[in-house]
């Protein structure tokens, strides 16, 4: 029997499964870290820490399965997207990594946009410039930071600093690249025209390749710290939702997934390159070769929810940990007892700024209609209902582009809340499944790996032999059209506040 790992670079800690050909989970370990805020809209992450809890998680792992290290045939590795690492000439970090949900860049994407044209930069890399993206980073480091820029060598993604540790090489795969502004996203390669015009250095950027390529080695050096073999190889990997969508199945055309983690995202697959000419959602290279994904994200999904958790719900999460059980268990059964529309109460889900589809960094977590009736459950309610709303925005914009699906998936942290899928159904009008498999990303890239170590044939035969769908949950017309209505109100109220966000910004 021969053993794949899974190793998943999330925004909250790092998470690692072994698993066998099956696909079955043997061990898994996660070590969390900290999100750095230096200033508000900003968001850091230190990449000692991903490396620290990388070892970690491979060495429990490894020591809980009990496997020989001789035994595991290929590592995968996915990670969260857009993430700026950069290394100078000896390998070494130089900064803080400026990560996803960072919305300093705001100058340097109107830069890029003036620069490229915006109709060109959709046509190439098939999105528009975006806070979140990489490319912006690159040019804020290099006006703000010139002494560090001066010093740096390499551009890493998260993911892929994780496989310079692990391999000693420079690389990434195109699922990852696609979200940082600077690949050819047809084409599936590095744009030199991009490039060339933004005045980023080639040499910089890490080799290219398919997700199920092997992209390196296990070095001796990571072998001993990690409790691995010397030379096993470590394939391409994919961003966290590519890796998400191959671990949960939806690797052909009219399929797709929702996953409420932190951030929120629709993502279906597509055979052919489909481009939303606004770029209010995103098209990317699939982890599937020869195939392309369109994709949302909202930037505070289940991040609301845990926004909210954390601001106002200490009695549950103490009555939870003595309970010995998840406080979304508690949270869920109080807002069940609030009716639809949380009592004429809505939320804005923006406490991060918004990505898909309003492109709006200055945009603001809003409670609207708040009374002196309201109460926490109700409050509660109207955050969870409004990141629904949000997801229902998207899905709109892939509507209208033709992305065709029969049925949504449902992963992430808000997909294991049967309350939640509901609402979803009922919202979107639309079946909604789970997976029997639990592991998501790290699933995926371990199927990857599985794929360039020869043990599966290719990527849908694997993803037929191991995934399996529970039963779906089935949406209510009567409750679709009661959401509707508050639904409706929901996108006037942003459009009504989208100039007074730009005033409060400037305050």
């Amino acid at each position: 029997m021969k053993y794949l790992i899974g190793i998943d670079l999330g925004t909250s800690g790092t998470k690692t499964v072994l698993f066998d050909e099956s696909g079955k989970s043997i061990a898994s370990a996660t070590v969390e870290y900290p999100l750095i805020q230096p200033k508000n809209g900003w968001a850091e992450q230190d990449p000692a820490d991903w490396w620290d809890a990388c070892v970690k998680t491979l060495k429990q792992v490894m020591e809980k399965s009990g496997i020989s290290a001789g035994d595991v045939a290929g590592i995968g590795i996915s990670g969260q997207m857009h993430g700026l690492v950069l290394l100078d000439a000896n390998g070494e970090v130089l900064r803080n990594s400026i990560i996803w949900c960072d919305g300093r860049t705001t100058a340097e994407c109107a830069e890029i946009t003036e620069t490229i044209g915006a109709k060109r930069l959709i046509e190439i890399s098939a999105n528009p410039a975006l806070t979140g993206f990489t490319a912006g980073k690159i040019l804020w480091v290099r006006k703000n930071e010139p002494e560090i820029y001066a010093k740096a060598r390499h551009i890493l993604l998260p993911k892929d600093y994780l496989r310079y540790k692990l391999c000693g090489v420079f690389a990434t795969e195109v699922s990852d690249a696609s979200g940082m502004n600077l690949l050819d996203v047809p084409k599936r390669e590095w744009s030199a025209e991009i490039l060339e015009k933004l005045g980023i250095e080639w040499e910089f950027l890490p080799s290219m390749h398919e997700s199920c390529e092997v992209t390196g080695y296990i070095t001796a050096k990571a072998a001993a710290l990690t409790g691995l073999k010397e030379g096993i190889p470590v394939v391409g990997g994919a961003g966290d939702n590519a890796a998400a969508a191959i671990g949960t199945g939806i690797v052909e055309s009219g399929k797709a997934f929702i996953t409420i983690g932190t951030s929120g995202v629709i993502f279906a697959h597509s055979d052919a390159v489909t481009i939303d000419p606004e770029g209010r959602v995103h098209t990317f290279c699939a982890a599937v070769p020869g195939a392309w994904t369109v994709m949302s994200c909202t930037l505070a999904a289940g991040g609301s929810l845990q926004w909210f958790r954390n601001n106002f719900c200490t009695a549950e999460m103490q009555a939870a940990e003595g309970l010995n059980k998840d406080v979304y268990i508690l949270l869920d059964k109080q807002a069940e007892q609030v009716p639809i529309g949380s009592n004429r109460l809505l939320f804005l889900p923006y406490i991060m700024g918004e990505r898909s589809p309003v492109l709006n960094p200055e945009a603001r977590g809003v409670f609207f209609g708040l009374s002196g009736m309201h109460k926490r459950p109700d409050m509660l309610r109207a955050v969870m209902e409004g990141v629904v709303y949000s997801q229902l925005d998207c899905l709109q914009v892939l509507r209208e582009m033709n992305v065709p699906f029969r049925q949504m998936m449902a992963t992430g942290g808000g997909g294991r809340s049967p309350m939640w899928r509901q609402m979803m159904a009922d919202v979107f009008d639309c079946p909604i499944v789970t997976s029997g498999n639990k592991e998501g990303p790290a699933l995926g890239v371990a199927i990857l790996a599985g794929v360039g170590a020869g043990i599966y044939s290719g990527i849908p035969a694997a993803c037929k032999k191991i995934i399996s769908e529970n039963e779906p949950q089935l949406p209510d017309k009567a409750r679709h059209a009661e959401y509707g209505a508050y639904y409706e109100l929901y996108r006037e109220v942003y459009g009504q506040l989208k100039g007074q966000f730009k005033k409060l910004a400037a305050l």
